[in-house]
């Protein structure tokens, strides 16, 4: 990017001000609420393992640009995606299509309406289609600087760990 790119880029990028956190708190709750008809418990100090079950992602790229993931347990996809779905929850570490979809939509939605909660960001902010990661066997490095916000929910007895990283 040539410098009166890097200017005009900087001129069009907005940060956030402040702590995202309680924004962010309100965007997962209401999503929790309104599509799952859940209750998500306050955030915890329960530090996220470094690796999870399932990590779903979507990126922001615009006037602010970053990426939003949703990292879980497969009994909380699971749930999520029966409580989606209409159905009983089973019981498993194991996980298909149905909770893939549904973290991936969950992630989404919470990109969605954290993005529409900042001030002339909705039509400046476009979102990725979600991204699912399966297994325990990686880890993810942002290799821009920024800073990230990560907060934990406890949901039906099980953590789940929102992460926004924001770029400079």
């Amino acid at each position: 990017m040539n410098s009166s790119a890097m200017a005009r880029h900087s001129r069009n990028t907005i940060l956030p001000q402040g702590d995202c956190a309680p924004m962010l708190e309100t965007a997962t709750r209401e999503v929790f609420e309104i599509m799952l008809g859940a209750q998500v418990n306050s955030p915890s100090e329960s530090e996220p393992p470094p690796v999870a079950d399932l990590t779903a992602m979507v990126g922001l790229a615009g006037r602010i640009c970053g990426v939003l993931s949703l990292r879980c347990e497969a009994t909380s996809a699971c749930r999520m995606a029966a409580k989606m779905l209409g159905v009983e929850a089973v019981e498993t570490a194991e996980f298909g299509d149905d909770a893939r979809d549904a973290i991936g939509e969950i992630c989404n939605m919470v990109a969605g309406n954290f993005k529409a909660k900042l001030a002339g960001l909705v039509e400046g902010c476009v979102l990725s289609v979600p991204t699912v990661i399966t297994g325990a066997d990686y880890q993810l490095h942002m290799l821009a600087d920024g800073t990230r916000t990560e907060i934990s929910f406890g949901f039906e007895g099980s953590p789940v760990w929102i992460t926004l990283d924001l770029h400079n």
